[in-house]
């Protein structure tokens, strides 16, 4: 069985030095990887913050980081994090799209331009109008 998954960002993630990341590789989740981030005090005081607790326990690599903090994921362009939450849907038994959207559909992002930090609920994006 698979257990092991590369995958390459559509944008990448910018590090402090200027180096691109984007390939990575994320491990399949187990039971304790979805359970023990619910003890987490981020994710206790913002639930939006599970998915990117979680994800930090999978991401085994990404470009030259490895172990993948939550800090990184934070930083991550929301495409990317969007990417990173279909992969692990496709990783993991491809649970139905609105669960995933329902656990993850909040998250804390950062204006690149201001650095003004906001949430954004991903789940409205659907509706928004293009253009």
């Amino acid at each position: 069985m698979q257990t092991l998954f590369e995958f390459t960002l559509p944008n990448g993630y910018l590090d402090e030095q200027g180096n691109l990341h984007r390939r990575g590789v994320m491990r399949r989740a187990t039971a304790l990887d979805e359970v023990e981030p619910l003890g987490d005090a981020r994710v206790r005081a913002n639930e939006a913050y599970l998915g990117i607790a979680l994800l930090s326990r999978v991401l085994l690599s990404l470009g030259t980081i490895s172990p993948v903090p939550p800090g990184v994921v934070e930083r991550l362009f929301a495409a990317d994090y969007l990417f990173l939450q279909e992969f692990y849907l496709q990783v993991n038994g491809g649970a139905p799209k609105q669960v995933f959207a329902e656990r993850f559909s909040l998250i804390e992002t950062e204006c690149p331009a201001c650095r003004a930090r906001f949430t954004l609920d991903l789940g409205q994006l659907e509706d928004a109008p293009v253009g």
